[in-house]
């Protein structure tokens, strides 16, 4: 055989090796999932679902493989869960809310108006009871496992063609939400009404609505509702946390090792502190990002807050004689904000107004 040959026969040799080698890594997976989502891009796609996957790719050395898709390719933004269900994808990152019209507890663990503060939520989840009643719930009502996975700071209130202070500025407003505070803002003598997310922006352009809320002053900017309303309303009342949740098929988690299955419960947590931390440093930018676009920042009368968490509150304690498992974790949340209740006397230093 003369050198040439040789070479080639080498290089023949070394590519069907690499080749082999490949095939073995791409099939050393155990678990091969598919995930649906809400998402379509943006934070909640990108620090949320796809971070997820990736640390469950990570902290299971390979063995849990998950390929991420957008909304609408699965199933429907909205109909996560029922894909889930249907073991049309294993896993589903959503936020618990969608699930509204089935059950209203959804919005004491995906956040509404009567919520916490974001610090205080994720204090009761992991430190105060929640995960258990969390996790239980979903499997009760839905047959699902869940856990919390991504989470939001408050979200802007409102991005308006008007100003927006007071009481009276809110009367007749007509602006685009969703969930509880449908029904809660009513009560303010606002016009609220929901849309599909891709219908928002044109009818905040047209004038069709009056504002919207959305996500929180970071993830808001991608959207371009600065561009046609002016004004940014903060603090986001109807929105004080926003945490979201990876659902899971139980026969697919089943299958996993019990080592596995602490893995992925692992991976729901960092990705749900990580994201909070990156939001909450985005939101502290973003807050400059709209002044230097020229809009004008309004505060809410701490009147208009304070009625809010009120109206929440008195909603919530209305639902919960009807429904057992809403009076169950309403209960368990006052009881933890009580025990909080002075904590920024000593958690917080004030060092400026």
């Amino acid at each position: 055989m003369n050198h040439i040959t040789t070479v080639k026969s080498f290089s023949c040799g070394a590519v069907l090796a690499l080749s082999m080698l490949a095939g073995n890594i791409a099939s050393a997976a155990e678990h091969n999932w598919k995930m649906a989502t809400s998402w379509g891009g943006g934070p909640l796609m990108e620090i949320g679902a796809k971070a997820f996957a990736t640390r469950v790719n990570e902290l299971t050395d390979g063995r849990v493989e998950i390929k991420v898709f957008p909304s609408g390719t699965l199933s429907k933004g909205l109909e996560v869960r029922s894909a889930v269900a249907k073991n049309v994808a294993q896993v589903g990152h959503t936020w618990m809310g969608y699930d509204w019209g089935k059950d209203k507890t959804v919005v004491l663990l995906g956040g509404f108006a009567g919520s916490m503060d974001s610090e205080r939520m994720l204090h009761w989840i992991y430190e105060g009871g929640g995960l258990k009643l969390w996790r239980d719930f979903n499997e009760d009502k839905f047959g699902l496992v869940s856990f919390p996975c991504f989470t939001r700071t408050a979200e802007a209130f409102l991005h308006s063609r008007k100003p927006i202070k007071s009481l009276d500025d809110l009367k007749g407003l007509k602006f685009r939400t969703a969930g509880a505070w449908l029904e809660i803002s009513k009560s303010l003598g606002a016009a609220p009404v929901t849309m599909p997310g891709g219908e928002v922006y044109t009818s905040l352009e047209r004038g069709a609505i009056d504002a919207t809320e959305w996500g929180t002053l970071y993830e808001n900017k991608t959207t371009g509702f600065h561009k046609i309303a002016k004004y940014v309303i903060i603090p986001g009342i109807h929105q004080p946390s926003a945490p979201f949740e990876m659902v899971i098929n139980k026969d697919a988690f089943a299958k996993l090792s019990d080592a596995d299955k602490k893995a992925v419960e692992l991976a729901a947590k960092l990705v749900t502190l990580e994201s909070w931390m990156r939001v909450g440093q985005e939101d502290a930018k973003a807050l400059q990002f709209y002044k230097e676009q020229g809009n004008e920042i309004i505060e809410l009368d701490a009147a208009v807050q304070r009625q809010a968490k009120d109206l929440a509150i008195e909603w919530a304690q209305k639902e919960a004689k009807q429904n057992p498992w809403f009076d169950k974790i309403l209960k368990s949340q006052l009881e933890f904000e009580k025990l909080w209740q002075d904590a920024s006397k000593y958690r917080n230093v004030k060092y400026n107004d």
